[in-house]
């Protein structure tokens, strides 16, 4: 059954909600999570906890569930999750079909562009992402 997300108030109760999202697999809750959360909070909510596993599940959640609704904020998030402590060494570790999941993101995002982002926005973006 799927999780039920409630907005966390700071970092220890979003890492809590990140792990039972990650043990369960759950893109449909972490969805949820990353539509309740204003993305600029990301940085600050995620600490020093960001790992390559959340990392995955965020790119697959934005993908799957709300870039056809809202691609502004996946672009959002996206932003905000590369200011994210320890961003360049999950980017780092992740494998050839990771970062094929984060480019095909990258493409959905430039079909459904519009006006919370420019093109030019996002190629700024997937370079920080080595794409």
């Amino acid at each position: 059954e799927k999780l039920c997300v409630s907005e966390p108030s700071n970092a220890y109760d979003f890492g809590q909600i990140i792990n039972a999202v990650n043990t369960n697999k759950d893109k449909a809750a972490c969805a949820d999570l990353l539509t309740i959360i204003d993305p600029k909070k990301l940085p600050v909510l995620l600490s020093n906890k960001l790992e390559g596993e959340i990392f995955v599940i965020f790119i697959q959640s934005l993908e799957h569930y709300i870039v056809g609704k809202d691609p502004g904020l996946v672009y959002q998030h996206l932003f905000y999750l590369s200011k994210a402590e320890r961003f360049k060494v999950v980017l780092a570790l992740l494998s050839k079909n990771e970062k094929e999941q984060v480019q095909q993101l990258f493409n959905l995002l430039s079909e459904n562009q519009n006006s919370h982002y420019s093109l030019e926005d996002l190629e700024s973006l997937k370079k920080v992402y080595e794409l």
